[in-house]
């Protein structure tokens, strides 16, 4: 029988408002929150309109302009970030559980996003007093500097699938410049961001610096990447919704980031052990069940060794434990929500409806506990071709297709035929062939003989439609600045260039 997780008990009859220049305020309307792990009410929260989330642009507006933000040294800063990220510590366990609840995912992964976003605000913390600037040997009596400068106002929207984590990647850089933000978190899983917010005001963060408006993209998101107030964008999600926000973003030409979608090959030679490759293609994929942006979907397997890895990859996929996220034995737990439930459900239809081979899953997970739920089984596609959708489409599910290849050269072209670009990985241990693969991916994040590991300091981003610029890592503070030169004459005399 399935054991119940010891957790700490999170109230969630509360009020779960929006947070507008350092208070917590009503919206004009409610949304209810379901558990994706049941089908049932979790709680309310407030939401926001178009002219809420143009106060929440004032407000940031305001405290870059005029606020006591904008002078605060970066030791100042960089020690608020290090509170934020105690305060996190403090509270991971009743984060965890918020984002289990709100999102589905099991408590071990959440768990692990907590220490994670606390991570990423030590880590920009930290940056925030190295050096960002340099000086220039220009001739005599000049001198020349370059520095680095906070953008001004930001807006940030991110995502449903790592609601918390995504909240850091794009405040603790944002905030380690100097810069003011509106965060928009989705309005599938906004409770942490919520929570977030008051953990930002026990810190005593400025007014207006960071503000949490809650609300649909039309009503919420779009005023703030259309906004001339707001200096830059930045947003993670589908490709589809990051063409609108560029689109918008031209109203001034702001500085935008988007990290977007991935359909992210993982490449298979036969000289690696066949176990332990099924054992990485499991966590590229399923991890999250399989809603994660640079999920290894595409499985690209070695004709020698390809029919073995389909019959271990099914028997192992199989015993994947589905259940509910706050389960001591949940391995994957359900989607976030009802409409994504039906969209990867509809793409295993068409998969079978294009001619490929449903090799295990497919269909909404039975069990005791699962009534209600957003539960889908592990998902393999064998005997695929290149143009079909669900090869070339992002499906963000608990769904794998296998291709196979016979050459090297082949492998390189199966694995680079997509419009994204985000990730990629290759298996062998003929370490000069995994140089000359890796490289030869077309893709912004890479792995050898290894698969979704993530760290603060290294950049992460992609090619192609997989988006523009790179978040984390030093990249990720230089994308929240301004690059000024500033020249210094040291004896100024009159130049004469004009002799009347």
């Amino acid at each position: 029988m399935a054991q119940a997780l010891t957790v700490p008990k999170v109230k969630l009859d509360r009020a779960w408002q929006m947070y507008i220049d350092g208070k917590f305020v009503n919206g004009t309307s409610e949304r209810e929150l379901i558990n994706p792990a049941d089908g049932k009410p979790l709680c309310k929260v407030q939401e926001g309109s178009k002219a809420q989330a143009e106060a929440a642009i004032k407000a940031a507006r305001k405290a870059f302009d005029e606020g006591p933000w904008r002078k605060t040294t970066a030791a100042e800063r960089a020690a608020l970030l290090f509170k934020i990220a105690d305060k996190i510590d403090e509270h991971a366990e009743e984060l965890a559980t918020l984002e289990t609840l709100n999102s589905g995912k099991p408590l071990r992964e959440s768990r692990y996003d907590m220490t994670d976003a606390a991570q990423c605000f030590r880590y920009y913390g930290g940056l925030a007093t190295k050096p960002t600037g340099y000086t220039v040997d220009v001739p005599a009596p000049s001198v020349s500097s370059v520095v680095r400068e906070p953008i001004g106002v930001c807006g940030q929207i991110i995502p449903w699938n790592f609601p918390l984590l995504m909240a850091a990647w794009k405040l603790a850089p944002a905030l380690a410049a100097g810069n003011t933000c509106i965060l928009k978190p989705s309005e599938f899983t906004p409770l942490t961001a919520i929570k977030l917010a008051e953990l930002l005001d026990e810190v005593g963060l400025p007014p207006g610096v960071v503000n949490v408006v809650l609300g649909l993209g039309p009503q919420v998101g779009l005023p703030i990447a259309e906004s001339e107030l707001v200096d830059k964008i930045a947003f993670t999600g589908s490709v589809k919704t990051g063409k609108v926000i560029a689109q918008a973003a031209l109203s001034n030409l702001k500085k935008v980031t988007l990290e977007l979608g991935g359909k992210s090959p993982m490449v298979v030679f036969s000289d690696f052990d066949v176990d332990t490759a099924v054992d990485y293609a499991l966590f590229a994929i399923y991890c999250n069940a399989g809603q994660v942006c640079s999920a290894g979907s595409r499985i690209i397997v070695e004709d020698k060794i390809h029919d073995q890895f389909v019959k271990k990859m099914v028997e192992r996929a199989k015993k994947i434990k589905v259940g509910p996220g706050l389960e001591e034995d949940t391995e994957m737990g359900p989607l976030v929500s009802a409409p994504q439930f039906k969209r990867v459900l509809e793409y295993i239809e068409i998969g079978q409806k294009e001619g490929a081979k449903l090799a295990c899953g497919g269909a909404k997970a039975e069990g005791k506990g699962l009534d209600g739920g957003y539960y889908i089984t592990p998902t393999l596609f064998t005997d695929t071709k290149p143009d079909m959708r669900i090869v070339q489409e992002e499906i963000f599910g608990p769904v794998a297709v296998i291709q196979k290849f016979s050459e090297e050269k082949e492998a390189i072209d199966i694995a680079n035929n997509s419009a994204y670009g985000l990730a990629g990985a290759v298996f062998t241990h003929d370490i000069t062939r995994a140089q000359r693969v890796i490289k030869a991916l077309r893709a912004g994040i890479t792995w050898v003989n290894g698969y979704h590991s993530t760290y603060n300091e290294c950049p992460w981003g992609g090619y192609k439609q997989s988006g523009w610029g790179r978040e984390l890592g030093p990249n990720g503070l230089d994308a929240y600045t301004e690059v000024k030169q500033i020249n210094i004459n040291l004896e100024p005399v009159a130049v004469e260039w004009f002799k009347s």
